[in-house]
């Protein structure tokens, strides 16, 4: 095999060099220089395979008709047709070619440098004025990001090419210009040998989809900004440093601080200044002038180091609770409108999230400088993954390939020289799933040597040699605790060992939110809460990666891969987000906002309501825990309210005193309201906003917490404590083979439910089975999916084993069990009444060895559909699970029922609600049927049969019936994280053996 390109195939995209006749990198800053925003259509045109030659197009008198535009015709036939085409963009999302997805596998065969034939490159062209008064001399053209490979010219002379997608290049064109029009023409390639680095678990998507610029650049002018800004926080002052090179005479002012007309590249004490942090991102105006140029950007003064085995900004270790963010738009891919990553950051922000990982390259600047001034923690990270090598046993891989070492550099280098001055910029990363070695080692040794003051990250170093902190992705909480602890395994190399222990410890992910979920998010932040050394972490990830669809008659749905013809592809595996892909928050992001919240909250109302109030006293306390890292409580307002029965019954203002970063109180209860009943009674106090934030307004709620008063707590959900039912006053024979129980209505022949009062319902039936989750099917690991559907879980049969009276109990006997097995489970239906009410009492025993955990123990019935509107007192508003259930706060809601429902990207077992009490679904006149729980039980209301959503790939396939399928539950086994990720943790499991719920239903007139 040679490495020379095939014949008629550019040099450049077979080439280990990353680029040419490009500048060196620097930083983005705005200037008073002038500049010209090329953004807006361009013409376009996709050619299928990647040419050496080019028909003439980039030269200023090319003709756009059906042969060859070269002066005088080439006498070529006619090739594809040219159209407009919006930069920035990708042109698979505007119906030239087709997106694909993958997660780690390549997408053409693995040779590297090599790339095949078959090569969409889109030819570009913009013809533009300079504006009035654009002046002679220097200027460059920015790209902000093409990918994945792009040569370019101006007014038919080549500027050169360059690859790294998501990264800034630029071209001196100064010399170029002319005064009138200007012919601008760019050629881009989908695949080259920078693909190879680039395999990031996403869509593969190509084209100009970031800003293109024209900037002047002064003779005596700004050639790149390096700013260094630190704080002493044993003084509490600043000190402030700013390189600006090329510019001879250089002065810096921040007036705010009393520096004016400084010199540049000299150290400034500033004296006393407010920090930067996320909590509290205080930025000052900064100007560096020149003869011919005046500068602006934003300094934010923080210093971040490691030290004392921990990851510190300005003095104070870090709990980072963060989100790993692909960039993405449901309509426009990674060319994600300025307004749209705004959106984004006021999400995270109203979440509780304080960190980002820039997953898994440089985001669009304009991120950063939203993080600047909304506070957000970064990590930003290289624009480099090579994960497709791990199929191969990492064999060829590029990262410890010397032909590849200028590559590796150059990326991390465009990535520090653009970002370096972002406050919000915490931790370098040299990029994700790469694999080890050389290049990455070398890396690692540039930053250190020119930007010194952040850390490196680099997760696929295990033993952490060439990092400064210890970060992993998905390791189980067993795992977690003994890093903590600092039991962990040794190191592959021995002389790494100590290193590694002393360092921080970061799961750059976890927690993979990839339909209903992910659980057991409370239990890794309760860890790291306890061990200093750990430091957080990031979920995986922000958003569903979902292509918005629309049918003929107006449907509309999101794609995921597969969806476009892609013979190799993952499926919904892109679309792992804690935001659906319209940006609707999941449940899973409710949950984890929950688990995150800056201040814990925790009621006692001890002797319960009535009383005098005093820490300790008859009317309790609230513990009040500060769990952000540098802001006090200023500013928020507490508040309590006392519900019955969901009815408000008294609410004021808790006085709590501000409180530092890390500090906790109590504060005494007031006098509590008496209840007007014997319902249950219970205590929320909240956390909100006492005045506007930029991210949030006053009133917006950080945190709550729930007592229930007069019991100290809320029901328990085990068999024991459910109080027996009551005898059934009489029994008898209805209506022609039928059985009256009460309200309800018995097949005599298979004791099947046919009726509540005059509601048509039933059958009911034992349920154990759910449409599999996304991590119910794991991809790595144990799949409880498996292990369900090779047990037969999904086509369970029933056979009736007895009809009978026991007292005045009717009692139905059955076995489940699926075809071909030994095992099963004895059911019995015990169906009493009682003032008006049909009692259920559903008890199930397994029997022979089971082979898995039991999905849920619960019961499914039908309603008539016009039953659309749900009310319930329990736990809500949202979806919630065992161990997603964070954020259902006991209290009454209603909602109709197609609302009920989370439309994931692929249909799963979803909508459940937790702990309800009662549940009412009526019709539109008032009519339905109340259910009442012995104690509590979780129910969930659709339109179509588990069956249905298990079958379904796609939401908008779900065809909705006409009855109201009712699933009122025990208990459910756990969502746990495994689509990519630990399993779901034992407490969290349902196992086989004994189960029983008790309910009782109500006709509602």
């Amino acid at each position: 095999m040679t490495d020379a390109p095939a014949p008629g195939k550019p040099a450049y995209l077979e080439d280990f060099a990353p680029s040419e006749g490009v500048r060196a990198p620097r930083a983005r800053f705005l200037s008073d220089a002038p500049w010209l925003d090329l953004a807006g259509d361009w013409r376009f045109r996709l050619n299928p395979t990647a040419e050496a030659s080019t028909d003439g197009f980039e030269r200023p008198g090319y003709e756009e008709g059906g042969t060859s535009g070269a002066p005088g015709g080439s006498g070529r036939p006619a090739g594809p047709a040219w159209t407009d085409l919006p930069v920035p963009s990708h042109w698979q999302m505007h119906g030239h070619g087709a997106p694909a997805y993958t997660n780690v596998v390549y997408p053409f065969p693995v040779e590297p440098p090599h790339v095949p034939d078959d090569n969409p490159t889109g030819d570009y062209r913009r013809v533009f004025e300079l504006p009035d008064g654009w002046p002679d001399g220097p200027a460059v053209l920015r790209f902000e990001g093409v990918d994945s490979c792009f040569r370019a010219w101006l007014n038919g002379t080549e500027l050169g090419f360059a690859t790294g997608s998501r990264l800034a290049s630029e071209f001196d064109v100064g010399h170029l210009l002319r005064p009138g029009g200007n012919t601008l023409a760019v050629r881009v390639h989908q695949w080259s040998a920078a693909s190879y680095l680039e395999d990031q678990d996403m869509w593969w998507l190509s084209g100009i989809f970031r800003g293109v610029a024209l900037i002047a650049r002064p003779a005596d002018g700004i050639a790149d900004l390096a700013v260094h800004a630190s704080y002493d926080h044993a003084a509490g002052t600043g000190t402030l440093r700013v390189d600006a090179a090329g510019a001879a005479g250089a002065v810096v002012s921040v007036p705010e601080l009393g520096l004016v007309d400084a010199p540049a590249g000299a150290e400034h004490a500033v004296g006393a200044v407010e920090p930067w942090s996320a909590e509290v991102p205080r930025l000052y105006e900064l100007e560096v002038r020149t003869a011919g140029e005046r500068v602006r950007t934003r300094v934010g003064f923080r210093t971040v180091e490691v030290s004392g085995g921990r990851l510190r900004v300005n003095g104070r270790p870090l709990l980072l609770r963060g989100v790993n963010r692909h960039e993405w738009h449901p309509d426009h891919g990674r060319a994600v409108p300025k307004e749209t990553m705004r959106e984004d950051v006021l999400l995270m922000k109203r979440h509780n999230v304080n960190a980002v990982r820039t997953s898994h390259y440089p985001p669009h600047p304009d991120f950063l400088d939203l993080c600047d001034e909304l506070g957000l923690w970064v990590v930003d990270e290289c624009d480099l993954e090579t994960h497709g090598f791990e199929f191969l046993g990492w064999a060829g891989n590029p990262s410890d390939d010397p032909r590849w070492r200028e590559a590796y550099l150059d990326r991390i280098r465009r990535t520090v020289a653009r970002d370096r001055n972002h406050p919000s910029v915490v931790m370098w990363s040299l990029g994700n799933e790469a694999g080890t070695g050389r290049n990455l080692e070398a890396m690692a040794a540039w930053v250190r040597e020119n930007d010194p003051s952040r850390p490196v990250h680099y997760e696929g170093d295990r033993d952490s040699s060439y990092v400064d902190v210890y970060s992993r992705m998905y390791a189980p909480h067993a795992e977690v605790e003994e890093i903590g602890e600092g039991t962990e395994a040794p190191t592959e190399d021995p002389g790494a060992d100590g290193h590694r222990r002393g360092l921080p410890f970061i799961l750059c992910e976890y927690g993979h939110a990839m339909g209903a979920g992910p659980g057991g998010l409370e239990e890794y932040q309760r860890l790291f809460e306890r061990y200093g050394r750990l430091q957080g972490g990031f979920i995986w990830e922000w958003i569903d990666h979902g292509i918005r669809r629309e049918e003929a008659d107006g449907t509309r749905w999101f794609a995921y891969g597969g969806d476009f013809g892609e013979v190799l592809h993952d499926e919904n595996f892109v679309a792992d987000g804690l935001l659906l892909p319209d940006r609707t928050p999941s449940p899973g992001l409710t949950a984890y906002a929950k688990t995150i919240e800056p201040v814990r909250v925790t009621p006692d109302p001890a002797g319960g309501v009535g009383g005098t109030g005093g820490a300790g006293g008859a009317g309790g306390t609230v513990s009040v825990l500060n769990t952000w890292d540098f802001r006090d409580t200023s500013g928020l307002a507490f508040t309590w309210r006392l519900e019955e029965d969901g009815a408000l019954i008294g609410e004021g203002a808790l006085d709590v005193p501000v409180l530092a970063a890390g500090e906790r109180t109590e504060v005494p209860l007031p006098s509590l309201p008496e209840p007007t009943g014997d319902g249950e009674t219970w205590l929320t106090v909240s956390v909100t906003l006492a005045e506007d934030e930029p991210w949030a307004e006053a009133g917006h709620e950080l945190a709550w917490g729930q007592a229930r008063v007069g019991e100290g707590a809320a029901r328990a959900r085990t068999p024991e404590a459910v109080p027996a039912p009551e005898p059934v006053p009489a029994h008898g024979t209805g209506a022609e083979g039928t059985i009256a129980v009460g309200p309800g209505v018995l097949d005599a022949r298979t004791g099947a439910l046919l009726a509540i009062g005059g509601v048509e319902a039933g059958p009911l039936e034992a349920d154990l089975w759910r449409a599999p989750t996304d991590n119910d099917a794991a991809r790595h690991g144990v799949s409880v999916e498996r292990l369900w559907r090779g047990a037969g879980m999904d086509r369970l049969t029933s056979r009736l084993t007895a009809l009978e009276w026991e007292g005045e109990e009717f009692v139905v006997r059955a076995r489940i069990a699926p075809a071909g097995a030994g095992f099963g489970m004895r059911v019995a239906y015990r169906w009493g009444a009682a003032d008006g009410r049909l009692l259920l009492t559903v008890e199930g025993e397994a029997e022979g060895e089971w082979p898995c955990p039991l999905p849920r123990f619960g019961v499914h019935t039908t309603l008539p559909g016009a039953m659309d509107r749900a009310e319930w007192f329990g736990g809500g508003p949202g979806e919630a699970y065992r161990d997603v259930a964070q954020a259902a706060r006991v209290g009454r809601y209603s909602c109709p029922v197609d609302e009920l429902q989370t439309p994931y990207l692929r249909p799963q077992e979803n909508g459940n609600r937790r702990d309800a009490r009662w549940l009412e679904l009526r019709r539109a006149d008032g009519g339905g049927v109340r259910v009442d729980g012995g104690p509590v039980f979780d129910f969930a209301a659709r339109r179509w049969d588990t069956a249905t959503l298990d079958a379904a790939a796609h939401t908008h396939e779900l065809e909705p019936g006409e009855r109201i399928h009712l699933h009122l539950d025990a208990s459910h086994y756990g969502i746990g994280t495994a689509s990519c990720g630990p399993e779901t943790l034992p407490r969290h499991r349902l196992e086989p053996g004994w189960h029983s719920l008790r309910l009782a239903f109500t006709p509602l007139a």
